[in-house]
């Protein structure tokens, strides 16, 4: 299967998933719902997701239920993607080739479709069948942490915001990112894993992959900000220098920003290693992430 088939399955079974757990538009009240599927079914690359569940693959061959566990993920990126665009935040017309959740349903309920989607991922991971509570818990904890405050999403989210027009170091860079971006790729690498029963030292690797594929993930985005269109991207371009955003090309440069790049390829290959084969699709998956042109 090639890599391309692979991600179209997947991205099938994330679907598929998320389609049954969020309500459907005719459900009571009809208006978050709809404002809910409006922006998971919009477009997107379901990365998260993917990587969950190609990192249960790696630790072991059939892992049933795993994209329920998966889709936790993609509620949690969408919900801080609506959010981000909020006026009160990035201020953002224009999402996945589209009008940003608040332009379709008002400031209102943007915001409650985004707490919706966050209190249904964690009622998705406390419904698990195919895990025992140990496991349910652990993946919990996981999402938890990662999307908030200490070293997580939220906590990344601040430092953005209050680093706007500040002169930008490689310091509070690798802190803002490591935590809006990073942590949440990195869960999803670990929660994956988790699913599946890896070992400490599988997890360890695993984790260290979700480290540097979050990172060379985080440095692309910044890089196509400035070279690519917002049809190509679709979402406003442009928007980091605009709100003097502390970026990779802001303290490094585009040349330098592409080496390090490729450095977090480099080093997520090697974190891989010790799986062999059994590696193959994380390892194409890193080079998407790199080499993506939106």
């Amino acid at each position: 299967m090639t890599l391309k088939q692979y991600l179209a399955e997947r991205i099938a079974m994330i679907d598929r998933a998320l389609d049954a757990w969020v309500p459907a538009e005719t459900v009571e009240p009809e208006t978050i719902h709809r404002a809910m599927r409006y922006s998971l079914f919009v477009g997107g690359k379901r990365i998260r997701p993917i990587l969950c569940m190609a990192a249960a693959d790696v630790v072991r061959a059939d892992t049933p239920g795993i994209a329920e566990a998966a889709v936790t993920l993609e509620m949690i990126h969408t919900y801080s993607l609506i959010h981000d665009d909020l006026p009160a935040l990035d201020n953002d017309d224009l999402r996945r080739g589209q009008p940003t959740n608040h332009k379709v349903f008002g400031e209102a309920m943007a915001i409650l479709a985004g707490d919706s989607l966050l209190t249904l991922a964690f009622q998705v991971l406390g419904s698990l069948r195919q895990v025992d509570a140990t496991i349910r818990s652990a993946l919990v904890v996981e999402l938890a942490a990662a999307s908030g405050t200490v070293r997580g999403m939220i906590g990344g989210q601040v430092l953005d915001i209050e680093g706007e027009g500040q002169t930008p170091t490689a310091e509070l860079l690798e802190k803002i990112h490591r935590a809006k971006t990073g942590a949440l790729l990195r869960a999803s690498v670990r929660m994956g894993a988790i699913y599946a029963g890896a070992s400490p030292a599988d997890l360890a690797s695993l984790s260290e992959y979700g480290e540097h594929a979050g990172l060379a993930f985080q440095i692309i985005d910044d890089i196509l900000d400035i070279e690519q269109s917002s049809e190509a991207l679709g979402k406003t371009a442009g928007k980091d220098l605009h709100q003097q955003k502390v970026t990779f090309p802001a303290v490094y440069g585009l040349a330098e920003s592409r080496r390090m790049a490729e450095e977090e390829r480099q080093k997520a290959h090697a974190a891989l290693v010790r799986f062999g084969d059994r590696g193959t699709r994380l390892l194409e998956i890193a080079d998407l992430i790199v080499d993506r042109k939106s």
